[in-house]
C-alpha cells in the first residue's frame, strides 16, 4: 500500500503545475540529497550502457542521488549503477504496480531500500499521457538533466523540453555522427554540454572522489557475455544479486547485461 507525501517538495515548484497528490514507497530522506536526473533510450548501444552505469555509479559514490523513470534501457541501468539505496524511481502508474514487468525485481528493491514516487493512485495502470507526466516529475527532481542517448522523436527529448522550460542545465554523452540523433542535435544547437570524462564530471556535483573509488569490474566482465558457470566461479553471490537488481539476465547459460 502506498503512502502520500503531505509536505511540499521545493524542487517540484518548477513544474507547470505542482502535483495535487504524490504517492511513495521507500525512504523520503533521499529527497534531501543532491539529485541528478538521468534519462535515455530503451534500446541502447553497448557504449551507452557502459557509460550510463559508470556515470550513475560515480555520482552515487559522491553522495548524489540518481533519479530516473524505472523504464527499460537507460533508466534501469542508471538505477542499478547508482545502487538501489541511492536512487529515486518515478513511475507512470500506481506504486502498487511494478511496471515494466522486466524491471519488477529492480523496482521492488528500490521500494525496500530507495524511493519510488508516483502522481497516480494505487491500481492506476500506465497510459501514453501518464509517461509524459512521469517525465516532467523526473526532470523537476534533478538539479540537472543528463541524457545519455536519445533519438529525435523520443520521449527523452520530451524530457529535454521540460528541462529547457525549467531552466535546467542539460548534459549529454558525446556520440558519433548518425548515432543518438537527439543528443547530437542538442549539441549542435548549443542546448547541451557534452560529457567527456565520467570521474571529473561526477566530481562537479558531489564530493571529490578519493583513490579508493574503483570501477565495478563485474560490470565490465559481463560485457564479454561470459557463461553462468564462469561468472559464478569468479563472483559468486554477486551474480545472483545482479540478476535480482536487474543488471543482468541469464539466458541459455549466458550472462548478459540488461
Amino acid at each position: 500500500m502506498s503512502q502520500m507525501i503531505t509536505e511540499n517538495i521545493t524542487a517540484l515548484e518548477a513544474m507547470k503545475k505542482y502535483p495535487k497528490e504524490l504517492f511513495y514507497k521507500g525512504d523520503l530522506t533521499l529527497l534531501d540529497r543532491p539529485k541528478v536526473s538521468i534519462v535515455g533510450s530503451r534500446n541502447t548501444s553497448l557504449y551507452t550502457r557502459d557509460f550510463t552505469y559508470s556515470l550513475a555509479q560515480a555520482l552515487s559514490k559522491r553522495g548524489v542521488c540518481v533519479v530516473s523513470g524505472a523504464a527499460m534501457g537507460v533508466d534501469a541501468i542508471a538505477h542499478s549503477g547508482a545502487g538501489v539505496d541511492n536512487t529515486i524511481a518515478v513511475v507512470a502508474n500506481g506504486v502498487d504496480i511494478r511496471y515494466p514487468a522486466i524491471n519488477k525485481s529492480l523496482i521492488e528493491a528500490i521500494e525496500n531500500k530507495g524511493l519510488v514516487l508516483s502522481q497516480f493512485n494505487d491500481r492506476f495502470r500506465a497510459t501514453g499521457w501518464s509517461f509524459v507526466v512521469r517525465n516532467e516529475l523526473v526532470v523537476a527532481l534533478g538539479d540537472i538533466l543528463i541524457v545519455t542517448e536519445a533519438q529525435l522523436d523520443s520521449g527523452s527529448m520530451r524530457s529535454v523540453e521540460f528541462a529547457l522550460k525549467m531552466g535546467k542545465k542539460i548534459f549529454v554523452l558525446a556520440h558519433r555522427i548518425n548515432e543518438s540523433s537527439g543528443t547530437n542535435k542538442l549539441l549542435l544547437e548549443g542546448k547541451a554540454t557534452p560529457i567527456y570524462d565520467v570521474e571529473s564530471f561526477a566530481s562537479r556535483f558531489g564530493n571529490v572522489a578519493g583513490t579508493g573509488i574503483q570501477k565495478d569490474d563485474f560490470f565490465y566482465f559481463c560485457q564479454r557475455r561470459p557463461t553462468f558457470d564462469e561468472s559464478l566461479e569468479k563472483y559468486g553471490d554477486r551474480v545472483y544479486e545482479a540478476e535480482l537488481e536487474g543488471i543482468i539476465t541469464i539466458q541459455n547459460g549466458i550472462v548478459r547485461l540488461r
